[in-house]
Formats: C-alpha cells, structure tokens, sequence
C-alpha cells in the first residue's frame, strides 16, 4: 500500500476552523444548512461542524467546492439528520427527484467526514412500487471516512456512489439494495442490520467493466436482523463485493448472493468473495460456483485511485 501523505489533506488539516450548530440559539449557527452556506468557496480548509444532540429535519448538500468539511456530533447522545423523501417524490422543479436526489444529506465534495452522527430517511417502502428508493446518505466525493455513524432507512439507504470511502464502527439498516453504488470502500467493525419482512438484500455494487476500480470490502463486522437475506446482487456485470472474517447470522439465504437483477449474465463476471467468515450465516455448502471463496489483495485494492 502507498502510504504517503496526501499534501491537500496535510495542508487542509493545519489549518482548521471550528463552528457549532445548536437549534436553542447557543452555537454559531441554528441550523446545519445555515453552518455550510457560511463556508467560503473554494475551501481549502478543516471546517469541523460541532453539532448539538438534536433532530434536524433538513435536506443538506455539500457541494463540490467545499472538501474538507466535518460533522461532528456527541458520541453519547448522537444528532439525527432526518427525511423522507424518496425517488418519486416531486421536486421544486416540478420533476421526481430520483434515487440520487433523494438523500436526506448528499455529498458532492472530497474529504468529507462524519463522526456520531445518525443519518436517517423515514420513508418506507410500498407494496408493489419500483419507485421508493430513499437514500440517508449519499456520498459522491472522494476520500470520505465515517466514524461511528448511524444511517437508518429501508431500500438503498446508504449511496456509496463514488470515490474511495473509509466506513469505521458504523451501523446500516435498511431492507433492499441498502449499501450500493459504485464507490470503492472498506467497511470495517461495521453492524450491518436488515430490517426486513420478508426478502431483502445488503449490497447491489455498481461496477459496469473489468477497468472500473470500485468495490465493497466489509471486513470484521456482523450481518444480522430480520428476513430472508442475501449478501449481494449485482448492479452492472462486474459488480464486486468480499465479505472477511465477519460473523453471519441466520437470516442470510443458503445461497448468499442472487445474480438475477442482472441482464448481462454477470454471474460469468462478478466477483462475490467471502473468507473466514463465521456464524450460520456464512455456511458455504449452497453458494453458487461463481461465488468466490478467496483471498483478495487489498493493500492493491485500495492504493489504486478511484476512475
């Protein structure tokens, strides 16, 4: 692994700036959407955003001009982002705001970090609807870390959508699809939960070529909850998820991972590993051949720059 210091991050981290968000009228600001419109663009700083234990109901994006931004919350008694929108929900401009659009908060910028902070999207799936995505989290930036942050929803909760992201000690709920996109990232310590009723699935990874650098690694952390799970299915042909020395409870299908949302046949390209795993859960007598049981480099996995 290439372990030289990143200058930007260096630099940005030596300069750091400190305001507070708390609805009561104590902190700098009341609201967080306030806090991130008061940030100077470009900014080339370490902006940490203290906020108070609270609820806020708002839809916050950090735009690409503002990297280096920071929430911070109480460990003890965490704040709460929360919305409910989702996918068919009607936009300002009159459109459906789409599954990218539906994040409670969304993340466009470089080097953003959270640490115990909840993130949450209340709305709840319907019957026989293509159309309820509701993302918490959406983050499309680079070199993003998480720490000891919630994300609570039900289909495709956290939005992993791009760049190379560090996920420590978190824990995500949710029911369909509920850690996706085409980011390329190391859960590690993680609870992952599903809270569904009946058929649920943890990951759907979005890798569309064999030249595309992106990846879920979940590492050291417990698959449990409610349902009937399965580990994984694919989000383009060369999806790509590893599950290590994670402890699997019951609720994970005798199979693992499904590879019928695909078209393209990508159980002949997709790389669904799993290595010393534990628990029920991780039983591989019943995985399907393309399934792999393997060893992945991942010091070459992460030290290559995201595409």
């Amino acid at each position: 692994m290439n372990l030289h210091l990143d200058l930007k991050l260096t630099q940005a981290e030596s300069n750091k700036l400190n305001i507070s968000v708390n609805p009561n009228g104590s902190g700098d600001f009341k609201t967080i959407t306030e806090a991130i419109n008061s940030i100077p663009a470009p900014n080339n700083r370490r902006v940490i955003v203290f906020i108070a234990t609270n609820v806020y109901r708002e839809k916050i994006v950090i735009p690409q001009s503002l990297p280096f931004v920071t929430f911070l919350g109480d460990a003890t008694k965490m704040p709460t982002i929360t919305g409910n929108n989702k996918a068919s929900t009607i936009g300002s401009d009159g459109k459906k705001l789409g599954t990218l659009n539906s994040a409670t908060v969304a993340v466009n910028a470089d080097y953003f970090m959270a640490i115990n902070v909840i993130f949450q999207n209340t709305a709840s799936p319907r019957i026989g609807s293509n159309e309820d995505q509701a993302v918490a989290l959406r983050t499309s930036g680079n070199k993003s870390a998480f720490y000891n942050c919630r994300f609570h929803g039900f289909q495709d909760t956290l939005y992993d959508h791009n760049g190379l992201h560090y996920f420590k000690g978190c824990y995500i709920q949710g029911t369909v699809d509920f850690i996706f996109g085409h980011g390329r990232s190391l859960y590690e310590g993680c609870t992952i939960e599903s809270i569904a009723q009946n058929l649920g699935f943890i990951t759907a990874q979005e890798r569309s070529s064999v030249s595309m650098e992106s990846g879920f690694s979940i590492t050291n952390s417990k698959v449990l909850g409610s349902g009937q799970v399965y580990l994984g299915r694919p989000w383009g042909p060369y999806s790509r998820v590893i599950y290590s020395y994670t402890n699997m409870n019951n609720i994970i299908l005798p199979q693992g991972w499904d590879d019928t949302m695909n078209a393209q046949n990508s159980s002949l390209t997709a790389y669904y590993g799993e290595y010393k795993c534990s628990g029920p859960g991780s039983n591989l007598a019943r995985r399907p051949p393309w399934a792999n049981c393997a060893i992945c480099n991942m010091d070459t996995y992460l030290d290559e720059e995201p595409q």
